[in-house]
């Protein structure tokens, strides 16, 4: 099995001899699959929350005769995993508040994980700040393009609060130390939305006022020094 580039980052991600991984959203099961295939991992759990997806991935695992190692759960986040069951849970393809409530909502699940790795679609700023906020260190951060579009994925362990610049929760604090390939299209990225944003503000004079409009006129300097320093 060929994974996207997506995927095939995450699964790179995961720290090979886990004996369990929770895919959650995991549509068609193609990262369990691989990760099962590969001997990656020894066990996984492959949820979502629709129907569809979850009977897609019940007929890919059963098509891959993967029925007694991939267990394919119907449901709602992590309310499919029992805690001690993941080691590692993945978490792609959803915006970054979905992903926080999903966390959020399981605490007696993550308590016993390793490593957590999610790929935010929207909001990855708000996800770093609630890994910082809930004992968990920010180890690994990857971008890939696929499809013409920039993702960002990242990977936690439990761990002390980290210390880093506020701009680097918007940018990636590991993104950032490692100079990744592709941080300098990441940044501009960025500005670019910002810039964006600030010019529809400008046409209300209470937008212009308001504290949102200081707070993006703040961070849109501070990510175009940093851009000054690539």
């Amino acid at each position: 099995m060929k994974l996207g580039e997506r995927l095939q980052t995450i699964a790179a991600m995961v720290p090979e001899g886990v004996a369990s991984i929770a895919d959650i959203g995991t549509d068609h099961a193609y990262l369990p699959i691989y990760l099962v295939k590969n001997n990656i991992v020894a066990r996984a759990i492959a949820g979502d929350i629709h129907q569809g997806p979850y009977l897609s991935a019940k007929n890919a695992v059963i098509s891959a005769r993967l029925e007694q190692v991939i267990s394919v759960r119907l449901g709602n986040g992590l309310e499919v995993v029992n805690p001690g069951e993941a080691e590692v849970v993945a978490i792609a393809g959803m915006g970054g508040q979905n992903i926080i409530d999903i966390l959020r909502a399981r605490p007696e699940v993550i308590a016993a994980v390793k490593r957590l790795i999610v790929q935010p679609m929207i909001a990855a700023p708000a996800v770093r700040r609630w890994f910082q906020d809930n004992g968990w260190q920010i180890v690994s951060e990857q971008l890939v393009r696929e499809d013409g579009k920039l993702y960002q994925i990242i990977a936690a362990e439990p761990g002390e609060k980290q210390s880093f610049e506020p701009i680097l929760y918007e940018i990636g604090p590991v993104l950032w130390q490692t100079r990744h390939p592709l941080l300098l299209v990441h940044i501009e990225e960025l500005i670019a939305h910002l810039r964006n944003v600030l010019a529809s503000m400008a046409s209300s004079a209470e937008a212009v006022h308001s504290e949102k409009y200081k707070e993006f006129s703040v961070k849109l300097k501070e990510l175009e020094a940093k851009h000054a320093c690539l």
